[in-house]
């Protein structure tokens, strides 16, 4: 597999990364500690390079019909400066990605989707695009994306920012994006902001050109005082997201799996007019009821020992399989093992319990309500 560098691979050497592959890219895993980066997050700041990540721009005068096709969600019913979570499925409901889409204006839409999946995303776009009038520009080679997620992320990110301007970010909801100025460099450029994140924390991230990545990651961190933020890696993002009961691609979210197995059936629009890829099978698999071909569904597991599952083990009830781990391990802040699990639908109920077999042990789980972990607002 040919290996991939952000532009922020030097940066994170300077601070002393051990890296990892995680979708053909080299990415930073940890800096330090993964629990100390995972705290700083809940409790301050983390500072993130997400440039693995993909943007695919979607331009014309059809852009808002031609998504509506190509993506399971009913993108122009958007509005301008909002984001949408969704989906791109195969004709038979499996899924490719799990993706965000911005709309900038009523013609223009960002569609970002996940790493390891950025250029199949960007050719089935692509290719679903004949017969609409639109352009499909995959700028992910060129464009660097920096999160900075945390209960302090938004007063480091001020410091940043012209006072003149600073309501463009106080004001900006969860799930939007905007046009911001940003000072740094020696000069102010306008960048890309959106606020939505992967932690389950209030957080920010930044678009910005890969010639520009660096000079505003060492600005970001040369702002915040000490305490504030650390450099965060994939470790502390995964039980972030894990804590946040959010899927990974890959692990909850696959082309086998579908949306409703997964628990993300509200996110398919049958509502929406005119036909999109793999409708009628999503269709036959909503009325089926089972959600999934083998009869299982994406449920949280809470720990009531102190060993953690993990991805792969089996879900046991009364000794018998019933199911598997996508995703496990000790929650930082919860203090017990959290795992997401796919189970047989008769056993998904919340309050049910079941165990997780850890290599030959049987270890006491129960099925509870996710996220695992929610902010307090």
């Amino acid at each position: 597999m040919t290996e991939n560098y952000t532009a922020l691979y030097e940066e994170h050497k300077k601070l002393g990364a051990s890296f990892t592959d995680f979708g053909g890219w080299q990415m930073p895993l940890k800096y330090s500690s993964e629990l100390a980066e995972h705290h700083a997050v809940r409790k301050s700041a983390g500072l993130f390079d997400l440039s693995h990540m993909g943007e695919v721009w979607v331009t014309g005068p059809a852009a808002a019909a031609f998504l509506d096709y190509a993506l399971v969600g009913k993108i122009s019913a958007m509005a301008e400066g909002k984001a949408k979570y969704s989906l791109i499925c195969q004709e038979d409901g499996g899924i490719i990605d799990d993706l965000i889409t911005y709309r900038r204006a009523a013609d223009k839409f960002l569609v970002v989707p996940n790493a390891g999946n950025a250029v199949v995303v960007a050719a089935a776009l692509l290719e679903r695009a004949a017969g609409f009038d639109v352009v499909v520009e995959d700028a992910s080679a060129e464009t660097s994306l920096i999160a900075v997620q945390g209960p302090l992320a938004e007063a480091i990110l001020l410091r940043l920012v012209p006072a003149e301007h600073h309501a463009l970010v106080t004001d900006l909801k969860y799930y939007a994006a905007v046009e911001v100025p940003f000072t740094f460099d020696g000069g102010t450029q306008e960048l890309l902001l959106a606020r939505t994140g992967y932690t389950g924390e209030d957080g920010f991230e930044i678009f910005v050109a890969n010639e520009s990545a660096a000079a505003l990651w060492q600005a970001i961190a040369g702002v915040a005082e000490e305490g504030e933020l650390v450099p965060a890696g994939l470790a502390s993002r995964d039980s972030l997201r894990l804590e946040a009961g959010m899927p990974l691609y890959g692990n909850e979210l696959s082309r086998e799996g579908n949306p409703f197995a997964a628990g993300l059936g509200p996110v398919v629009a049958f509502s929406k007019e005119g036909d999109f890829v793999g409708k009628d099978a999503l269709a036959a698999l909503k009325a089926d009821g089972a959600g999934s071909t083998s009869g299982r569904k994406l449920v949280g597991l809470k720990g009531l020992g102190r060993r953690a599952g993990r991805s792969h083990y089996p879900v046991l009830k009364d000794g018998a399989v019933v199911g598997e781990v996508t995703s496990g391990q000790p929650s930082p802040t919860l203090g017990y093992p959290v795992a997401l699990a796919y189970v047989d639908v008769e056993f998904s109920e919340i309050g049910t319990p079941l165990d997780i077999d850890l290599r030959g042990k049987s270890e006491p789980f129960e099925v509870v309500a996710l996220p695992f972990y929610k902010r307090v607002r």
